[in-house]
């Protein structure tokens, strides 16, 4: 980790310094800013290998920060809320952040989220794709109606154009192309997609799920009600 950048954004002066020094024990290098648009140039001009950004910024805030970077980059994003039943969490989600930790926050908790999170970034293509009754093309190709989904390739298409996706996005369309036609848990989605090896928020699958249905199409991920989420073959 001693060449990870971390990119922190934070408002409060004793926890912007007291999280910097514990990343800075724990191996990261880290760049603090106090404001979002500081927190946007330091972005741009170090490109980080991930960003923890507080909601409550002064100036512009963290959903806002979030989604100028999302513009930009695939970076992974973790936000840092005040309140479990915030809002805040949903609207940065929504803006394309990959996770959250409320604060206070447990210095362990956050270290292993962003962890977490890094593995999913480094490693989005390790998990191939299994057997399912999907048509196969060559090269790990699997093919359902006009989306394309590229397991070795990592890319997507989508009626022949590609469509975007963040890391985390990949990881989750993976999982269900994986099984076709299964109906995979949010509990499950949360142990294989985020690392989580208890109970999250299943908000973070739900956000999700919605932000890849508006890239791969609304119809082609159902919702199971009571039990979850499944790829229509």
């Amino acid at each position: 980790m001693a060449e990870t950048h971390v990119l922190f954004v934070e408002d409060d002066d004793v926890i912007r310094e007291a999280t910097q020094l514990a990343l800075e024990r724990d191996g990261f290098t880290v760049t603090a800013m106090p404001d979002g648009l500081s927190g946007l140039e330091a972005f741009r001009a170090n490109r980080p290998d991930i960003a923890l950004l507080d909601v409550m910024l002064p100036g512009m805030d963290g959903v806002s920060l979030c989604r100028r970077i999302r513009d930009e980059s695939t970076v992974p994003v973790i936000m840092l809320s005040a309140r479990a039943d915030s809002i805040d969490v949903v609207l940065g989600l929504e803006a394309g952040a990959d996770d959250y930790v409320t604060k206070p926050f447990d210095g362990s908790v956050l270290m292993a989220r962003i962890r977490a999170v890094l593995r999913r970034f480094n490693h989005a293509g390790d998990r191939g794709a299994g057997d399912g009754d999907e048509d196969e093309a060559a090269g790990g190709v699997l093919v359902f109606g006009e989306l394309e989904v590229d397991t070795e390739g990592m890319e997507v298409l989508r009626g022949g154009a590609p469509v975007a996706l963040t890391p985390t996005e990949m990881r989750l369309l993976l999982e269900f192309s994986s099984a076709p036609g299964t109906v995979l848990s949010r509990d499950k989605l949360l142990e294989r997609v985020w690392d989580y090896g208890w109970g999250g928020d299943t908000r973070v699958v739900d956000v999700h799920v919605q932000r890849l249905r508006t890239k791969i199409g609304q119809d082609r991920i159902e919702t199971v009600r009571g039990f979850g989420y499944k790829l229509k073959g």
